[in-house]
């Protein structure tokens, strides 16, 4: 299920926003967990799984992360590492084998293996709450619902931008709800919707009609091809992000126009902000940033750049 799907705008939504507002304050956090475990599950609900699995390793790690002294770090290792391994397996086993078979004139056989729908977004942002934990950043939450639904909430799911526990803390907790602020979510939504369906869909069918052996074409199709990616990403974050306001969640900006960017690092700086600004503090800050030698500030660099491109 797709935001710009028929049966998502005019079926799951309306039906999910009406039983969650009509619903006292006590339950509407479980009306919004169950609507997120349907909305996973429409396309493949064995994946569910996985990411029920997610929430329980990261609701026992963190609080065993909290109280525990002598085994703290110890933990932590093993619960980023369980995280990792099925981000690992699900999305990049069969990367791997088809690289090595590549470079080694191997013939390892593929799995079958499917990549659960927003399997990374889910993992950083699980890594992120147990790693500030660890940091003293934020208390361990108690409620397993509360954290059940901050890793599984619908709207950012599929596409980000990423949310990290500590800016929608309290707003599991208590949100406020206001006409302006349902009228912003909808209007946000509605610019979203209308980059992915009438710029990136249709940039997406005017490249598979270009003919490709004229000069036109060639500068055409990767300015094309640039515009579709950049409207769609930036459309799906402008749909999360309308989609939290309608339910009383302020999620962070993704993108900053990115195009107008004046350096390469300015680019960084504007795009997918919320997966470059996650490697910055959980990848770049501790293995020590610039405040190293310049030998290790460019491995730093190297390490970043290079998670990011994997």
């Amino acid at each position: 299920m797709v935001f710009s799907s028929i049966l998502f705008m005019f079926r799951f939504l309306p039906i999910v926003l009406l039983l969650y507002f009509i619903a006292p304050k006590q339950i509407r956090n479980t009306i919004l967990f169950i609507a997120s475990l349907i909305f996973y599950a429409w396309g493949e609900p064995k994946y569910l799984a996985i990411m029920l699995l997610t929430i329980i390793t990261n609701y026992y790690g963190a609080i065993f992360v909290e109280k525990s002294d002598k085994y703290k770090k110890l933990i932590l290792v093993l619960t980023i590492l369980i995280n990792l391994g099925f981000l690992v397996y699900f999305k990049y086993f069969n990367f791997l084998i088809e690289n090595y078979n590549n470079l080694f004139h191997s013939n390892f056989d593929l799995l079958k293996i499917v990549m659960p729908i927003g399997i990374s977004f889910y993992t950083f942002q699980a890594l992120s709450y147990v790693v500030d934990v660890y940091r003293g950043e934020c208390k361990a939450q108690k409620d397993i619902y509360k954290l059940a639904l901050y890793i599984s909430l619908f709207p950012q799911l599929i596409a980000g931008p990423i949310v990290r526990y500590s800016d929608i803390e309290k707003e599991l907790v208590e949100r406020t709800h206001s006409f302006d602020k349902f009228s912003e979510g909808i209007k946000r939504f509605t610019i979203g919707l209308s980059k992915k369906v009438l710029l990136a869909n249709v940039l997406g069918e005017f490249i598979k009609e270009l003919v490709t052996d004229t000069i036109l074409s060639s500068w055409l199709r990767p300015i094309c091809y640039t515009m579709q990616i950049y409207f769609d990403f930036s459309g799906y974050s402008d749909m999360a992000i309308g989609l939290g306001l309608m339910l009383g969640f302020r999620f962070l900006e993704n993108f900053n126009y990115p195009l107008i960017a004046s350096s390469i690092t300015d680019f960084w700086r504007r795009w997918h902000m919320s997966l470059s600004s996650w490697f910055k503090d959980y990848v770049y800050i501790p293995l020590g940033g610039n405040r190293v030698s310049k030998l290790k500030w460019l491995r730093n660099i190297f390490i970043v750049w290079f998670l990011t491109g994997f």
